[in-house]
């Protein structure tokens, strides 16, 4: 069966946007580069991978799953296939077609269209976010991958938007970056 991982940056404080959404506030640093690049590259968008030496198929994801609202900016960037690398899905009831058809619109139970996903063979999904579908999906997120950069926003889009619920999961690693930046990886216990 598939895992499903949700990898995602986050403040100290627990935001992984500001209040519009947008995420230009994270450092983006050589460390977090490098970081990316040999531990994740398989979540780079597809117009960046080429500039990071990255042209060599997918080590460990083959799909992604977001939101509407993460796949917006790819939209107004004129990107409407941004992972063409990976199977894209996009969890969507406001956007009636797909603008690009490497990119499926899932307008029904994504808790559904997850669990067909897992039951498939192939690599691991990847939750890009945001957070309502994180916290829809939280049932079947079998991994947490959170990047926990050193600032704090103080408001914002938090991890999770959920119905309180306790989940539990077990620490597997933790890494800190030069830049300050740590890495926590999550089991579902």
């Amino acid at each position: 069966m598939r895992k499903l991982t949700y990898y995602i940056g986050m403040t100290i404080d627990g935001f992984i946007a500001d209040p519009d959404g947008g995420s230009d506030f994270f450092p983006v640093t050589q460390d977090v580069v490098d970081f990316i690049r040999g531990d994740y590259p398989d979540t780079l968008p597809t117009h960046v991978r080429p500039q990071l030496g990255l042209d060599d198929g997918n080590r460990d994801f083959d799909t992604v799953v977001q939101g509407r609202a993460t796949y917006e900016p790819a939209l107004e960037a004129g990107l409407t296939s941004p992972y063409a690398h990976l199977r894209q899905y996009v969890v969507s009831r406001g956007i009636a077609s797909s603008p690009d058809p490497a990119v499926e619109i899932v307008a029904g139970d994504p808790l559904a269209k997850i669990r067909e996903l897992k039951a498939e063979d192939g690599k691991r999904i990847y939750l890009a976010g945001g957070a309502r579908l994180a916290g829809t999906l939280l049932p079947e997120i079998d991994e947490l991958v959170i990047k926990v950069y050193p600032v704090v926003v103080g408001s914002g889009v938090p991890l999770f938007t959920a119905d309180f619920s306790p989940v539990y999961f077990e620490l597997t690693g933790t890494r800190v970056l030069d830049s300050g930046m740590v890495v926590l990886s999550y089991v579902r216990r």
